[in-house]
């Protein structure tokens, strides 16, 4: 009597072909960023330890928010932090909160002189939290602990 034998598939093995998968890799590279970037740019709204960060706000923005530009910048940095978690724990949502504030963020930046630069870097940011967005719909349940 001969017995075929079968080994069952590892739990590894859907685990290593979904880290050896090149958009996986991707969205785990863009869930991270986005992740840890706003939670350390939110918080340093509150110690101004990178940059002078009223610095950035439109004057036309400072006119029509109450306080001051460091009290704005106070709210701006609670809401990057809570953008930054929504993107670590709900990626599907977490990267479009995050373009939509880097949209704004384009906005205010392109009313100040001499800030152009900036604001075409954080439109290159605003396609990569959109890449993420889009992979997020592939790929976000797939992880494997």
């Amino acid at each position: 009597m001969t017995s075929a034998t079968t080994s069952p598939a590892s739990p590894a093995t859907p685990r290593r072909a979904l880290l050896a998968d090149p958009g996986y890799q991707a969205f785990v590279i863009l869930r991270t960023a986005f992740t840890v970037a706003p939670i350390l740019f939110g918080l340093d709204k509150f110690a101004n330890l990178l940059v002078d960060w009223p610095a950035y706000l439109a004057p036309w923005i400072n006119d029509i928010v109450p306080g001051s530009a460091q009290a704005a910048m106070y709210a701006v940095g609670v809401i990057e932090v809570v953008a930054g978690i929504a993107v670590g724990l709900a990626p599907r949502f977490g990267a479009w909160l995050v373009a939509g504030w880097l949209a704004g963020i384009i906005v205010n930046l392109l009313t100040i002189p001499d800030y152009y630069d900036i604001a075409l870097r954080d439109f290159g940011l605003l396609l990569a939290a959109v890449a993420l967005a889009r992979l997020a719909e592939r790929y976000h349940g797939k992880r494997q602990d």
